[in-house]
């Protein structure tokens, strides 16, 4: 329904009759309110002019600098079964102290005397090498005396053919002259014998020299015989030259032969030595392996495996400890397009969880409860989370950490970057940029 202005100023005028009217519709409150509009855009238009921090925040947890020092878990290098525990969750221990103790589950590590029995193997193989080696030297003596011998029956028989040879050379002498003297008994008989046809010599003069012809004869016949028997003397004893350089060869190639063969057997058990060493190593090593040590001072966490007799695999957990002596620092993660901003030794601010805390990230300085801290390492692999993995030390110039802070608890980062003014800052985020590009001056100045 359509109102006259009359008929709107005359409600008007009957709301201010009312207390609350009076007071909303009273002129004054224009002017105070157009005074504070105005102061707070003054306020807004100074305050966008004034400087504000970047910063890049992350999300983490505490860790320790050194890998050693972080809580890792107990294992066992054997596979084993539970006999008996010595601490409780919660035990301080000493490096060396023994944990639990654990007992064989494989049926070739079963046997008490398996140390005794391998170390008496390994004495019988030891000696077993001491009797090849004496036998190496009985047989490297039998060839050298059998080459000694070798050379007195050669010189001998070399003597003995050289004596042989002589007589062959004394009998070619002798039948020489045997042929002379038959020619000249033969010359002698028939002089004899023309003279007594002449009438000049008698028959027996002629029977005398046909007598001298014939043993004349005989001694040239038995001279050849002497000769030929010399000769085959020369040729026996130049076989008997060679069969006696070949059956000494023969003996000491045997010797020799024999000889390599106990080396070889010398070394084949030395080989056995050398395992059966190896293996009472192992067993004296897997014998200390029963008793499960801590590997260095700290505190047990939590048993892993509990109970007496419950079986467990090699290189199973069995117990968690924590170094008590450790040095802290901060494993952070930052998004992949603030990494180029993160610099090593570069100042970090840290909120720990459980620790309170004021924070304003664009004013640093009036901040209350952060800890300082500095990259010490910079992740170049990205991980599982998406991010990148920043791990941040105390800062030796601030005011170092709480004492009751414990590995494991979270953290909150905030690394400070360059100061820019808010509006420029509202109008990054606004449009979504990242931070500017950030180097801090002692990279600028090394880069120099």
């Amino acid at each position: 329904m359509f109102r006259t202005p009359n008929e709107t100023e005359n409600k008007r005028w009957e709301l201010m009759g009312f207390k609350s009217a009076e007071k909303v519709f009273h002129r004054r409150h224009y002017k105070y309110f157009n005074r504070f509009l105005k102061v707070f855009a003054g306020i807004v238009f100074v305050a966008i002019f004034l400087p504000w921090t970047q910063t890049i925040s992350g999300n983490g947890f505490l860790t320790t600098l050194t890998p050693d020092k972080r809580p890792q878990t107990i294992q066992s290098a054997i596979p084993g079964r539970i006999e008996k525990w010595f601490v409780r969750e919660g035990d301080y221990v000493n490096k060396g102290d023994t944990i639990l103790h654990i007992s064989e589950v494989k049926s070739e590590y079963f046997d008490p005397q398996l140390l005794s029995r391998t170390e008496r193997q390994l004495d019988a193989k030891e000696l077993s090498v001491g009797s090849y080696k004496e036998k190496i030297k009985a047989l490297e003596t039998q060839a050298v005396a059998l080459t000694r011998e070798l050379s007195l029956k050669t010189e001998q028989a070399q003597n003995k053919l050289k004596q042989a040879r002589l007589k062959v050379i004394s009998d070619s002498i002798d039948l020489e002259a045997a042929k002379t003297n038959l020619a000249i008994a033969e010359r002698q008989y028939n002089r004899t014998n023309t003279l007594k046809d002449e009438g000049l010599k008698a028959m027996t003069d002629v029977e005398e020299k046909s007598l001298k012809l014939q043993e004349t004869q005989a001694k040239l016949i038995s001279q050849e015989n002497k000769l030929l028997t010399a000769r085959n003397e020369v040729l026996n004893w130049q076989v008997e030259l060679s069969r006696v350089q070949a059956e000494y060869s023969d003996k000491i190639a045997k010797a020799r032969s024999d000889k390599y063969s106990a080396q070889s057997g010398e070394f084949e058990t030395q080989a056995q030595v050398a395992k059966l060493e190896n293996d009472f190593s192992n067993y004296e090593i897997r014998n200390k392996l029963q008793f499960v040590l801590a590997p260095q001072n700290g505190y047990i966490n939590k048993a892993i495996k509990g109970g007496l007799g419950e079986t467990f695999k090699e290189g199973e957990g069995l117990v968690t400890i924590m170094p008590s002596e450790h040095d802290l620092a901060v494993e952070t993660f930052v998004n992949p397009i603030d990494l180029p901003l993160i610099h090593l030794d570069e100042k970090i601010r840290i909120q720990f969880d459980g620790w309170p805390a004021i924070v304003f990230r664009g004013w640093p300085n009036l901040s209350y409860g952060t800890y300082g801290g500095k990259v010490v390492a910079i992740e170049n692999f990205i991980s599982e989370n998406g991010k990148y993995r920043i791990l941040v030390a105390p800062d030796p110039d601030d005011h170092p950490w709480p004492t009751g802070v414990r590995v494991g608890s979270g953290a909150y980062t905030i690394a400070l970057l360059e100061d820019v003014p808010i509006w420029f800052e509202i109008w990054r985020n606004l449009n979504g940029f990242p931070p500017n590009y950030y180097q801090p001056e002692v990279t600028k100045n090394s880069s120099k």
